[in-house]
């Protein structure tokens, strides 16, 4: 074999891998990043969303972060409103980060979607990169609203 193919067999072996890496850790539940109350790092017209989303009572909030041609940002927010109507004490609030990409430094997010999951408090539990996956959320949630 000459040069340019193993250079394209190589370059085909990376990005399986590569594929094969991302697709696992797509959606997944990740411990917090950070210490402290996420709501003294936000931005204030974040802060103010928050604030006036519905349901500031719940014990959870799924703060998703998302941009306008998101493909996958329109399935997580159809995923979490349906999540948040078959599970009490949790709210959804979704920002599009579109027109306000400094909003994101602050967060350390950096693709969309990604969800935080605060609680009560504004204290980040944990953040999911991608679609969530139900079962996974669910699960990690459970505690959280006992």
């Amino acid at each position: 074999m000459n040069t340019g193919t193993w250079a394209l067999l190589i370059a085909v072996v990376v990005a399986l891998v590569f594929g094969v890496v991302w697709q696992a850790r797509d959606g997944k539940v990740h411990a917090k990043t950070g210490k402290g109350n996420v709501l003294d790092k936000l931005p204030e017209g974040l802060r103010q969303r928050l604030a006036d989303a519905p349901g500031d009572d719940a014990k959870v909030t799924l703060l998703q972060l998302s941009t306008t041609f998101c493909a996958p940002c329109r399935h997580t927010r159809i995923l979490l409103a349906d999540f948040v109507q078959r599970t009490d004490g949790v709210r959804h609030v979704d920002v599009d980060l579109t027109d306000h990409p400094e909003w994101s430094t602050p967060l350390r997010v950096h693709r969309t979607p990604t969800t935080l999951v605060l609680d009560g408090a504004g204290h980040e539990l944990f953040r999911i990169g991608g679609v969530p996956r139900r079962d996974e959320l669910a699960t990690a949630l459970l505690p959280h609203l006992a």
